[in-house]
């Protein structure tokens, strides 16, 4: 009877279903902009285009041009004009075509949207969010092959989110979206066409919390972005020698979840990270400076950290495969610590 009567209250899963992670991102900011009026969509080619990789198809028909918002080829402008719509009570959504092209508009993020707060005394939040893909997309060559994630998390002010899959992007962009401070979400245009489930009812994702993907007891394997799937490829692949990777995807830059990796390095006493970014002053680099520096005693090999060659991107397909980590750079760093 007892065991009846807790079947029959026990709580229903969400309901799932596999979309696309540009679906992922165009339900994020519909439904958002459904809950608040105040929210609109800026960007080249985001309204009668239905956006440059489909992300906002059907907005404009839903929401009209006064909240989708097709614009001139003109970063500094249109980032210039969400910046201060926020402050009149807007939330912007701003899109870049690629992340190469904000460099245009950065002035705007870095120096207004990451320091009104505080330059206004708290008088002015700035509850916008920027986003579009980052980093290497294929043959798209030195100029359109950029990871902006670590200069971005260099300014205090603003948050950065890398996402790695469907579920995640919409929780979090939905986070953003509702976050008063200014947010970098970054997506990529090799992940606009994954497939992933999602729920089909309301979730939103905390920003600041890594989520672990896999436990493991011999190695923390650390990654994100689209990036990340090469470190699953790697996991799995060694778990076919008996190597127990954890897999920790970070999700979020900027606030970092140094507290789940350390706990994870506690664990397993070694550490690989993988992030598709030039060596030089990264993500990864500030990852190995506060582990060592917090638990150094846990470690029983040095941090590996596998990144992109130190030069600008090739265009020639051989030289870019040569240029970008894989997972058998992981799984050869993961072996390294190992020995």
């Amino acid at each position: 009877m007892i065991g009846h009567f807790i079947a029959t209250f026990a709580p229903l899963k969400p309901a799932m279903r596999t979309i696309q992670f540009r679906e992922a991102i165009c339900e994020a900011m519909t439904e958002e902009m459904r809950r608040d009026e105040s929210i609109y969509l800026m960007g080249e080619e985001v309204a009668e285009y239905n956006g440059a990789y489909k992300a906002s198809k059907g907005m404009l028909d839903e929401f009209g041009e006064k909240r989708v918002i097709d614009t001139p080829i003109s970063e500094l402008g249109f980032a210039g004009i969400g910046v201060g719509s926020t402050m009149t009570g807007n939330r912007p959504i701003i899109e870049f075509m690629t992340f190469n092209f904000a460099l245009v508009g950065i002035d705007q993020i870095i120096n207004n949207a990451a320091k009104i707060r505080q330059m206004s005394g708290g008088q002015f939040p700035c509850p916008i969010v920027f986003r579009g893909p980052t980093a290497s997309a294929g043959q798209l060559a030195a100029t359109h092959s950029q990871a902006f994630e670590s200069w971005y998390a260099n300014c205090p002010g603003l948050k950065v989110i890398v996402p790695s899959n469907p579920y995640d992007a919409k929780g979090l962009l939905k986070a953003a979206i509702r976050d008063n401070d200014p947010v970098i979400f970054m997506e990529s245009e090799q992940m606009y066409g994954d497939k992933g489930e999602v729920p089909e009812g309301e979730y939103v994702l905390p920003i600041g919390v890594a989520d672990i993907k896999q436990q493991g007891t011999d190695v923390t394997l650390v990654s994100f972005g689209k990036i990340f799937k090469e470190a699953q490829k790697a996991a799995e692949a060694l778990s076919k020698e008996n190597i127990s990777c954890e897999l920790i995807d970070l999700r979020t830059i900027r606030p970092l979840d140094i507290n789940t990796i350390i706990e994870s390095v506690k664990k397993t006493n070694r550490l690989v990270i993988l992030e598709e970014s030039w060596p030089f002053g990264n993500i990864s680099t500030e990852i190995t400076y506060q582990v060592q520096n917090q638990i150094f005693d846990y470690l029983d090999a040095p941090i590996q950290k596998i990144n992109t060659a130190d030069t600008p991107a090739p265009y020639s397909p051989v030289l870019l495969q040569e240029w970008l980590p894989n997972h058998e750079d992981v799984i050869r760093a993961v072996k390294k610590v190992l020995n």
